[in-house]
């Protein structure tokens, strides 16, 4: 596999509950961490003393971020309406040639930034509330 272009990889919210999805605007970088806790099931008989672990236990998640310039668009908005409301937007992600993330998030936190001589800057975070879907490219 080729190397990807980051800006490839985008994170979208559903702007009306229906599935029209739009890219977050102004965003310079995106990140997506998968996580998987394990159970362990480890016993003095275990063997040779090696630990054990439960398949298809745990609890799974996957913790979303971005920041970059703020524009104040539509999906903006979209964002901020929705973290005052507490209502978990479906969002995706697209990773390049490796598919799309799609599922239920909570906005964690919106930071905004800004100084006198520079640009408006804003953080966003979203974590998984729900199963996630994975369709591969």
């Amino acid at each position: 596999m080729a190397a990807q272009a980051g800006k490839d990889l985008l994170i979208k919210i559903d702007m009306d509950g229906q599935g029209s999805f739009q890219t977050v605007a102004g965003l310079r970088a995106t990140r997506i961490a998968l996580n998987a806790e394990s159970v362990d099931v480890t016993t003095l008989d275990s063997p040779g003393g090696w630990r054990e672990l439960l398949a298809g236990a745990g609890l799974r998640s996957a913790a979303l971020s971005g920041n970059g310039v703020f524009k104040d668009a539509a999906s903006d908005a979209r964002m901020r309406s929705l973290f005052f409301a507490g209502d978990h937007p479906r969002c995706q992600v697209v990773i390049p040639d490796f598919g799309t993330l799609e599922g239920p998030f909570h906005i964690a936190s919106i930071d905004y930034a800004g100084t006198h001589d520079g640009e408006a800057t804003f953080e966003v975070s979203l974590a998984s509330a729900g199963q996630l879907a994975f369709t591969g490219a």
